[in-house]
């Protein structure tokens, strides 16, 4: 019952957004104001390449004025493309699908990718030495929001692993993304499956203790992916190439730079973070291969997403790849940065 509540209203936040969006005939002409309203899903080192972006001025060559702000969560940061308060969002590719089976008249359009897996790490209470993902049978896992990426990437990574969901342990879902680490920390949950540099955070202070990388055990994923309404394509194709442009330029950086070089760029997006934690965090992302080397999101990674989504039961209807996935601006910036 609880799964079909929770379906149901993410169905009716999505529908309802939809129905607002065609009441609102500025949210899909012209952008006159340069200010592009960016808004990510959450805030974390995962997506380096962005801040690096915006901390070296990369936007601004392109002749964009981006404002970031961060949604907790894929829903809400759908919401905010859907409802016209965003121009452009950095969330998952399932949210695009949810939003397409829905038969949107503008639907949400993937243009660009940032990261290749999971960034989520799975946190143990007390250290373990050799893991192994069966010891998460008879245990209970402190998850993720039902039907978003990282709890159907946790799922399918402990199904290929022999372990059924919520059969062989026990899987909360009830608590609010911001408030995982602090639940974990009270006392609730074996382990809990946090991003960075939340998870790194409790290590150091020996509050809970990495045992697993999700992203080294689900394969590549369009994970983390900029997606737009194909209104905003139509109308305004040179924001979103000069967008592309700047993002590309970042990824480019990142893969040619020390992990210092990058510390000290996007110190300014994490004043409280710990230097050393930072370069800890950044470490795991490159070694695992996170960041995409390009914003090219490719048609096997996205059939690996569709894979991981009905193992969970989330995917209802196949999407085609070109329905919601536009390629045409990574492979400009591509084309052009190689001239």
């Amino acid at each position: 019952m609880f799964k079909k509540i929770v379906k149901i209203s993410l169905i009716i936040l999505i529908l309802t957004s939809i129905i607002f969006v065609v009441g609102c005939s500025n949210s899909t002409g012209k952008v006159d104001n340069p200010k592009i309203r960016l808004v990510e899903v959450t805030h974390s080192i995962f997506y380096t390449p962005q801040y690096v972006a915006l901390e070296m001025g990369f936007f601004k060559e392109e002749g964009l004025d981006v404002e970031l702000t961060t949604a907790y969560g894929g829903d809400k940061t759908m919401t905010a493309l859907l409802s016209g308060n965003a121009d452009i969002i950095l969330v998952g590719t399932e949210t695009t699908i949810y939003v397409y089976n829905q038969n949107p008249k503008d639907p949400a359009i993937n243009f660009a990718q940032l990261t290749q897996t999971d960034g989520s790490f799975l946190v143990s209470r007390k250290p373990i030495k050799n893991f192994s993902w069966d010891m998460l049978k008879g245990k209970v896992l402190l998850g993720q929001r039902k039907g978003g990426m990282p709890e159907m990437v946790s799922e399918y990574v402990q199904h290929i692993n022999g372990i059924e969901p919520k059969v062989d342990n026990e899987i909360i879902q009830n608590v609010d993304y911001k408030n995982l680490s602090s639940a974990f920390v009270s006392g609730t949950g074996d382990f809990v499956q946090l991003f960075e540099p939340v998870a790194s955070k409790l290590e150091a202070e020996r509050k809970g203790y990495i045992v697993a990388s999700f992203g080294e055990s689900s394969g590549k994923l369009p994970y983390t992916v900029y997606i737009t309404k194909q209104s905003m394509i139509d109308n305004n194709p040179e924001i979103i190439q000069k967008f592309t442009n700047a993002i590309y330029k970042a990824q480019l950086w990142v893969h040619r730079n020390t992990l210092e070089e990058i510390a000290n760029v996007i110190a300014p997006q994490f004043p409280d973070l710990d230097r050393e934690i930072m370069l800890q965090v950044l470490n795991r992302y490159r070694s695992q291969g996170s960041w995409a080397m390009d914003p090219i999101l490719d048609i096997e990674e996205y059939q690996n997403l569709e894979k991981v989504m009905e193992y969970s039961g989330e995917l209802k209807q196949r999407v085609p790849y070109e329905a919601i996935v536009n390629t045409d601006f990574a492979k400009n910036a591509i084309n052009t940065k190689e001239q």
